[in-house]
């Protein structure tokens, strides 16, 4: 489970995962969340989120292609 601004942050989804990048995924970043009440992420938001949680986005690009 993420938190974000105090915020429960569900819906993840993950692009830019590449499996010629594995394991690092460096390119990999959220495209899309959305808070617990139903109100979706900004592209800033987003971009602050994968900054701050690359582990989680390194993990669902490797899920991806699993």
């Amino acid at each position: 489970m993420i938190i974000f601004k105090d915020k429960k942050v569900v819906d993840l989804q993950v692009d830019g995962a590449d499996s010629r990048d594995y394991p690092d995924f460096c390119d990999a970043y959220f495209c899309y969340a959305c808070y617990e009440d139903g109100t979706q992420l900004t592209d800033d938001e987003l971009n602050e989120l994968t900054d701050l949680h690359g582990d989680v986005v390194n993990q669902m690009a490797f899920e991806s292609f699993h």
